[in-house]
């Protein structure tokens, strides 16, 4: 299934019971103060939306951002918020096409069966001249199995692997903190690369604010050299971005897609880790 939906598509079923419309805006990294997008959230949102907080819905036992948390911790969250793993789920954020897709990911690698991202998110719904609301929306407790899908997730022994067979990894950093030329935004981290991976900025999936059509996204893979039909693992700087490249890469048709849930915060401070730069 396309996992994009568009404002028309979700507008005509918001009086479904079995959709559950989810904020997912994360504040941007390195900004200070840090923006409350809960706020914002608060002040407008989708009618019916409930707000989900990425940072709040992840493992805490690690210093490490965004990291999964346990399948208890997570069915737990979700039946609290009133999100059930058979509903219809869209995720948005409020600008850009930055941390729903993480969303999607998380839900998707949890089990939930029909997840979507809204292209455009809050503000394509607003330009369509689409309803919003305020306030702080609770909805009746669901049911969630979570069940994780273990070949969604790599993790830094597993990508230690594929850099040693060559496989495919896709960056989805800025080119300047991949190519080592600018700092990453997290203190005390060196910028650079990991061998043999491909740089892949997620901004260049994406065309005001809406992920490129299926065309489009098949040129900027075929242009970085990546072969749609052998596996592929994304990873960023923490997690996030890297599920961009994700969503863009179903969009465009490969099927054996996995995500380095560590992805740069942690590869960089492994001792043993090799960083390239270039």
């Amino acid at each position: 299934m396309n996992p994009l939906v568009s404002p028309p598509w979700l507008a005509e079923r918001l009086n479904d019971r079995n959709l559950v419309i989810l904020d997912a805006t994360l504040p941007p990294v390195g900004v200070t103060p840090v923006v409350d997008m809960r706020a914002q959230y608060v002040e407008k949102h989708i009618p019916g939306a409930v707000f989900f907080d990425i940072d709040e819905l992840s493992d805490h036992a690690t210093t490490l951002p965004h990291m999964l948390p346990t399948e208890e911790s997570f069915s737990r969250s979700m039946e609290e918020l009133g999100v059930g793993d058979t509903m219809t789920i869209v995720a948005y954020e409020q600008a850009g096409m930055f941390a729903a897709p993480r969303a999607w990911w998380m839900l998707r690698t949890f089990g939930a069966r029909e997840v979507y991202v809204l292209d455009g998110g809050l503000q394509a719904w607003l330009e369509a001249g689409l309803p919003v609301q305020s306030g702080e929306e609770r909805r009746e407790p669901a049911t969630f199995h979570s069940k994780l899908d273990r070949k969604a997730v790599k993790d830094f022994a597993q990508v230690q692997q594929m850099i040693a067979a060559n496989a495919q990894i896709l960056d989805s950093r800025s080119a300047g903190r991949f190519a080592g030329t600018a700092p990453e935004p997290r203190p005390g981290i060196s910028s650079g690369h990991m061998p043999g991976a491909t740089s892949v900025p997620f901004l260049e999936l994406t065309q005001d604010c809406r992920m490129k059509d299926t065309a489009g996204l098949r040129e900027v893979f075929a242009t970085k050299g990546v072969k749609l039909d052998q596996p592929i693992t994304t990873t960023c700087g923490s997690g996030v971005t890297a599920a961009v490249i994700a969503l863009g890469l179903e969009i465009a048709g490969a099927s054996q897609v996995s995500l380095y849930d560590g992805s740069w915060a942690e590869y960089a401070q492994r001792p043993e880790a090799v960083i390239d730069k270039d």
